[in-house]
C-alpha cells in the first residue's frame, strides 16, 4: 500500500490520518520520495522546500495526538500554480521578470488551505504569466506530460496537471481564465474544476486577465475536488469581485447525485477541428447519460464563433493594463544596461518578458488605444454580454452542458508553434469565462496512442453542486480516473 501512497485520493487519505492508520510525515515523505524519482523528467515544479513541507506535516501529526479539532484537509500536501502568493516563498509567474521575487502575504485561498489543515507544497511551472495551453512558455523550461514525455501537459497551468498525474502530489491548485484548469486537466487525465466568476477569491492571484480569472482545484476524482472547493469557496472583503453565495455542502450533494437529469448538447461544439478519437468519446458519454434515464437535448449558443476573437481582445487589453505594473522601478526585474529613465522601462520589460507575454501586450495596448477602443475592445464587451446570454437561454431548457473539454489530445512539443493554432486549443473553454460559469473536465478515455481524453461539464452560475453531481454520474460508471501513466 505504501507504495501507491501518493496515487490515493484525499478521501481515502483522510479517512487514514483520521483513523490512525499513516501519519502526516508519511504521506509527505512519499509525496516527496515520488517528486524525487520522476520530476527531472516531469519538470512539474519550480521550486520546493521539502523541510518546510515536513514541517508542517509534523505540526499536523501533533495536532492530532494533542486532540485538536482537525480541518478537513489536515496532513493532506497541496501543490500550488505559481501564481498564487505563499508567505515567504518564490512567486515567479515562470517569468524572468519575477525570477528573485518572494511573496510578502498569503492569497485568500491559502489562508483557506491552512486553516483547513494542508501541507502547502512547492511551486508549480506554468506558462508565463498564465499566457499559453502548453507549458511550454516558461522562463524555466517546460513541462512533460506524464503519459508521455514527447508530448505537453497542456497550458497554463500545466505544472498543476502533470504533477497530480505523475503523483507528485495530492491535489493541486491552478488558475483558469480561458480553459487553463480544464485543458490541462484533460491532457493528463485528471479532474480539473474551474468554478463560478467570483465563488473563490482572487486576492494574491497574479492577475492576467481580471474580468476572467479564476482559481479552482485538480482532483484525482469529483468528490476530491468537492471537499476541496468546500474549502475555497466563500466571499471575501479582499476580492471587489467577490461574490456573496450561499456555500452548500457540496461532498453531500455529490454524494446524494443529481436532483435533475436534463443535459444539453451544443451543436456548435461538433464541427470542424474536432478529433475523430475525442469526438468518439464524447458521444461514447451522451450515449451513457441517455441509457441512465438522462433527457438529451441539442441546443444552440449560436455566438460561439465571436468567442476565440471577444476572447483574444478582453484577455489581451486587461493582460496590457495588468502588467503595466512591472516596469522595473516598483519590483520585479529591472534592467542593469539602462542610461535614463525611458530606457530603463524600456530594457526591463524587454529582458523580463518573453515572447508570447509581449505578443499580447501589444494586441492589448493596441485594441485599448485611441481610435481603435470602440471598433474592438467596447464591440467584444456587447458579444461578450451575447455569449453569456446563450448560455443563459440554454439553461431555461437543460441543467448542463456536455462538451469535448478540447479538440485534441495532448500535442507533441513545438508542435504548435504558431499562435494562432496555439489559441484554438482553447476553442471550446473560453466561452466559459466570457460568461462566468462553472465547468469540470473529468476522465473520458483514452486514444489508441494511450492518450487521455478529457469531457467537459458546463453548469449554471453557482451551480456548482449540480455540476459536481452529473460529473460525478459519469465518473462512478467508469475507470478512466483509476487509470496511471507509466513513468
Amino acid at each position: 500500500m505504501a507504495a501507491e501512497i501518493h496515487y490515493q485520493t484525499i478521501a481515502t487519505l483522510a479517512a487514514r490520518l483520521a483513523a490512525g492508520e499513516l501519519s502526516a510525515v508519511e504521506l509527505m515523505q512519499a509525496v516527496i520520495d515520488r517528486t524525487r524519482a520522476v520530476d527531472d523528467r516531469v519538470r512539474a515544479f519550480n521550486s520546493r522546500d521539502e523541510a518546510d513541507a515536513l514541517a508542517q506535516a509534523a505540526a499536523s501529526d501533533a495536532r492530532r495526538s494533542a486532540g485538536e479539532a482537525m480541518g478537513p484537509l489536515d496532513g493532506i500536501p497541496v501543490a500550488l500554480k505559481d501564481v498564487i502568493a505563499v508567505e515567504g516563498q518564490p512567486l515567479t509567474a515562470s517569468s524572468r521578470m519575477l525570477a528573485d521575487f518572494v511573496s510578502p502575504y498569503d492569497a485568500t485561498v491559502v489562508k483557506k488551505l491552512r486553516q483547513a489543515g494542508a501541507v502547502l507544497w512547492g511551486r508549480l511551472n506554468l506558462d508565463e504569466f498564465a499566457m499559453g495551453s502548453s507549458t511550454e512558455n516558461s522562463a524555466f523550461g517546460a513541462t512533460h506530460n506524464p503519459w508521455d514525455l514527447s508530448r505537453v501537459p497542456g497550458g497554463s497551468s500545466g505544472g498543476s496537471a502533470a504533477a497530480l498525474a505523475a503523483g507528485e502530489a495530492i491535489a493541486t491548485l491552478g488558475s483558469d481564465t480561458g480553459g487553463s484548469i480544464r485543458q490541462p486537466a484533460a491532457f493528463c487525465g485528471v479532474v480539473g474544476l474551474k468554478p463560478s466568476y467570483g465563488l473563490v477569491s482572487r486576492y494574491g492571484l497574479i492577475a492576467f486577465a481580471s474580468s476572467l480569472d479564476q482559481v479552482g482545484p485538480f482532483t484525482r476524482t469529483v468528490e476530491d475536488a468537492a471537499m476541496l472547493l468546500q474549502v475555497l469557496a466563500g466571499h471575501d472583503p479582499l476580492d471587489s469581485t467577490s461574490f456573496t453565495a450561499e456555500i452548500p455542502d457540496y461532498r453531500a450533494a455529490v454524494c446524494a447525485g443529481p436532483r435533475s437529469r436534463r443535459l444539453g448538447i451544443p451543436k456548435e461544439y461538433f464541427g470542424a477541428g474536432l478529433d475523430p478519437e475525442v469526438a468518439a468519446a464524447v458521444r461514447a458519454a451522451i450515449a451513457f447519460y441517455a441509457a441512465q434515464g438522462w433527457e438529451i437535448q441539442e441546443v444552440s449558443l449560436p455566438h460561439t464563433e465571436f468567442c476565440l476573437d471577444t476572447y483574444y481582445i478582453i484577455a489581451t487589453a486587461e493582460a496590457s493594463s495588468n502588467l503595466a505594473r512591472y516596469d522595473g522601478i516598483r519590483y520585479g526585474h529591472r534592467s542593469q544596461s539602462a542610461g535614463d529613465v525611458t530606457e530603463l522601462y524600456e530594457k526591463s520589460r524587454a529582458e523580463g518578458f518573453g515572447a508570447e507575454v509581449k505578443r499580447r501586450i501589444i494586441l492589448g495596448t493596441y485594441v485599448l488605444s485611441s481610435g481603435y477602443y470602440d471598433a474592438y475592445y467596447r464591440r467584444a464587451q456587447q458579444v461578450r454580454t451575447l455569449i453569456r446570454s446563450d448560455f443563459l437561454r440554454a439553461y431555461e431548457q437543460v441543467d448542463a452542458l456536455l462538451t469535448p473539454t478540447s479538440p485534441m489530445p495532448a500535442f507533441r512539443h513545438g508542435e504548435k508553434a504558431d499562435p494562432l493554432a496555439m489559441y484554438l486549443c482553447d476553442i471550446y473553454t473560453i466561452g466559459v469565462n466570457l460568461a462566468g460559469l462553472p465547468a469540470i473536465s473529468i476522465p473520458g478515455g483514452f486514444t489508441q496512442a494511450g492518450l487521455p481524453i478529457g469531457l467537459q461539464l458546463i453548469g449554471r452560475p453557482f451551480r456548482e453542486a449540480e455540476l459536481l453531481a452529473t460529473a460525478r454520474n459519469y465518473e462512478q460508471a467508469h475507470d478512466w480516473h483509476q487509470r496511471r501513466p507509466n513513468l
